[in-house]
């Protein structure tokens, strides 16, 4: 057992007692509550379990509570209170980008990083990112759409 971690989680103060070495993802599913977060594989190499970490994408299924303390941590749970979850959220919607939606959350926490970091990032930087996550349903083409009409959205509310 370990001693407590203090983080930041979607906005709120976190305290987690006898964490050990558990993984983020556990602990957001099984103590926190927050089910949008999926375990896939184990091994980053699916990308269902991403969540952003210190403005970084990064797999929680590795992610330990332990290496937690002071970092802020954003789940999709909180994508629809943010203006860029939110138009991604939206352009999700508009593109029909998803089918079973098991991967979908982790696919939107690596576009909502991209697009928190690059305000108008190109097809490449996209598809980049997306690279790293494994979708069964053969939705790729409405995903990359989608990211693409978030960015969009984005840049003209910008402008």
């Amino acid at each position: 057992m370990g001693a407590a971690v203090h983080f930041r989680l979607n906005g709120s103060d976190i305290r987690l007692d006898d964490y050990g070495d558990e993984p983020l993802l556990f602990a957001l599913r099984n103590r926190l509550n927050l089910k949008a977060t999926h375990f896939g594989c184990g091994l980053e190499q699916c990308g269902a379990c991403m969540v952003n970490i210190n403005g970084q994408a990064k797999y929680s299924c590795t992610s330990s509570v332990s290496a937690l303390a002071g970092s802020i941590v954003t789940t999709a749970e909180a994508l629809p209170a943010d203006p860029v979850g939110a138009a991604l959220l939206e352009a999700f919607e508009v593109e029909r980008a998803g089918q079973c939606g098991y991967c979908l959350a982790g696919i939107l926490m690596s576009a909502y990083t991209l697009l928190k970091t690059e305000q108008h990032p190109t097809r490449e930087a996209i598809l980049s990112v997306l690279d790293r996550h494994l979708c069964r349903c053969g939705a790729h083409g409405g995903i990359l759409r989608a990211v693409e009409r978030a960015a969009a959205t984005l840049l003209d509310a910008s402008a």
